[in-house]
């Protein structure tokens, strides 16, 4: 109950539409339920008047049919385009209600997620979430209405027959909704997670499907795919298979309750209480008056579904963000120097500290390297510095400033970063540049692509600037895909730099190219650089070694020991992911 208040919290803004959609289902329900019964008298009224010779008045009861025809027709209509307009409406607020609770979580908390994961979460569950208005809602307000202006009609005549109809009403709108619910709710949740470990299997089997061919496990990972796949059919042919049988004992209801009205109401009749043609009029009304419980069952059965994604999008909603937003205003940076004042920081349930006790000041305008094996705490010390995670002892300081009392996007707007994983993304090259700043002339993409050297190259292609990268950069190489992540950098014009094992991967000649152009990119900036080769450190002014996250050495090149450096050459070119 709890996440169908916080769904129906979410649903606030749109419930002016909910409202006037679930009034257009309440009037073409009563619409089509008038016809049925208006025709059955109108009919069997015509045939007692022939019979006995008699004239009648056909004109009203006839305009009372077509007016209800009419009215179902455009009742249908407004229903279903006002229930879709509330819907997309409702799924697009969703979409970004999840989105902006994703931001903050990025990338620290996300990181226990796959990305496919998240996708299905985004999309699939979020989309699920419309059926807690359009299958849900809606219909359970139109039954409740509706049978209750059923009951009242039936009342009008003989009581007895508003308690049958009541009766009956009850067990398909009530007591088979609740079984449905009790055999959906499983089944429901399953589907959910099923979904969501299909597509991340699919992902990962077409990303990875070089590693996968090579190690001949291609197979494996079609057969994982192809047991999710069962599983998850199975699971659904069983809540068709429900649907179908409360389907079928909706009708056995409906067929259940005209049988008992007949049996009740035809001693009335024959004893002068009820007319004739209104016994036609009674037996097709109360078929008719079961279009109001017949998708309860149904609704009912994908509430489970329905929780279940809520609950994942709940889940990820409710996650603590790993650094907390200062309550005040960002301070004024007078000068861009860099501080860390013996700063420690482990990650959560690892066994030792990724950094401790680190010092580095960085004057304006100067440069410092980081450097390190895999593993020593390089791209840590850059996660802290973004506010990415927080210290858990010690302080970073910019301009005097510690960087905790900054919101994230006002100390980020001073901090330009060109990293080994430059993302690019499925989009044109013009699009990734503006990316840096929108508002960016094509004379000032040119320039920041002349000076990272890639001007050439894209002024050589096809459509120039508006060639189309492809998902990740993959129409790049890498050392473009670098460059181009250099041009973005200058575009956004920051006064403090950092670069993340910028050359990493890339053959000699293009890492000079590469580090020519970082070099141009660097002057007049404050640049933090990590690396675990010795490309780019005769270009800085200090350098940091560390070992286990511990400062081993720290100095100009020339004060680097010898046996670090040998150390780090004898690493190679490997990658900084673990921390």
């Amino acid at each position: 109950m709890k996440d169908i208040l916080r769904l129906l919290d979410l649903f606030r803004p749109y419930r002016g539409w909910m409202l006037l959609g679930t009034l257009a289902a309440i009037l073409t329900l009563i619409a089509n339920v008038m016809l049925m019964a208006a025709s059955g008298w109108f009919l069997a009224a015509m045939a007692t008047a022939g019979a006995a010779g008699v004239a009648m008045n056909y004109f009203t009861p006839a305009a009372m049919i077509r007016g209800s025809a009419m009215l179902r027709t455009g009742g249908r209509y407004a229903e279903r385009l006002i229930n879709h307009e509330a819907t997309f409406r409702l799924i697009a607020s969703l979409r970004v209600w999840f989105y902006s609770h994703l931001e903050p979580l990025a990338p620290a908390r996300l990181q226990q997620y796959h990305s496919g994961d998240l996708l299905s979460r985004i999309r699939a569950d979020i989309d699920a979430l419309d059926n807690l208005y359009v299958r849900v809602l809606v219909p359970v307000v139109v039954a409740l209405a509706s049978t209750l202006i059923f009951v009242i009609f039936l009342f009008l005549f003989a009581p007895v027959l508003a308690l049958t109809g009541l009766i009956f009403l009850s067990l398909a709108g009530v007591a088979l909704p609740l079984w449905s619910q009790s055999r959906g709710q499983a089944p429901g949740r399953r589907i959910t997670e099923d979904e969501s470990e299909l597509r991340t299997a699919v992902i990962d089997g077409v990303q990875g499907m070089a590693e996968l061919t090579v190690y001949g496990v291609t197979e494996r990972q079609a057969q994982r795919i192809d047991d999710l796949s069962r599983r998850l059919v199975a699971d659904q042919a069983r809540l068709s298979s429900d649907h179908g049988l409360t389907l079928a004992a909706v009708g056995l209801c409906a067929s259940l309750s005209l049988w008992v009205l007949l049996w009740l109401a035809i001693p009335l009749v024959r004893d002068g209480q009820l007319m004739p043609p209104l016994l036609a009029m009674l037996a097709l009304f109360t078929l008719a008056s079961f279009e109001a419980v017949a998708p309860l069952p149904q609704a009912f059965q994908l509430l489970g579904r329905t929780l279940a994604a809520a609950r994942r999008l709940f889940d990820i909603v409710d996650t603590e963000p790993a650094v907390r937003e200062p309550p005040g205003l960002s301070p004024q940076i007078a000068n861009f120097d860099i501080a860390f004042d013996r700063v420690t920081f482990g990650y959560p349930k690892a066994a030792h500290p990724a950094v401790a006790d680190i010092v580095l000041r960085i004057p304006e305008g100067t440069r410092a390297a980081v450097i390190g094996a895999t593993g020593s705490g390089k791209s840590t010390l850059f996660n802290l510095l973004l506010r990415f995670w927080a210290p858990d002892a010690g302080a970073i300081r910019i301009g005097g400033q510690d960087i905790a009392d900054f919101h994230g996007d006002d100390l980020r707007r001073h901090i330009a970063v060109v990293s080994q994983h430059t993302h690019l993304f499925d989009a044109t090259i013009r699009e990734n540049l503006l990316i840096a700043n929108p508002d960016a002339s094509q004379g000032a993409i040119e320039q920041a692509c002349r000076v990272a050297q890639i001007h050439d190259f894209i002024a050589e292609l096809p459509e120039g600037y508006d060639t189309w990268v492809g998902e990740t950069g993959v129409r790049m190489s890498g050392g473009q895909g670098r460059r181009i992540a250099v041009a973005r950098a200058l575009l956004k014009d920051a006064p403090i730099l950092l670069l993340d094992e910028p050359t990493e991967g890339l053959d000699a000649a293009t890492e000079r190219d590469l580090m020519q152009a970082l070099d141009r990119l660097m002057v007049g900036r404050t640049v933090l650089l990590i690396t675990h080769r010795p490309a780019g450190l005769d270009w800085v002014d200090q350098v940091l070694v560390l070992d286990r996250g511990r400062e081993l050495a720290h100095g100009d090149v020339s004060v680097v020991p010898q046996a670090t450096q040998a150390a780090l050459l004898a690493v190679g070119p490997t990658l900084d992911a673990s921390i």
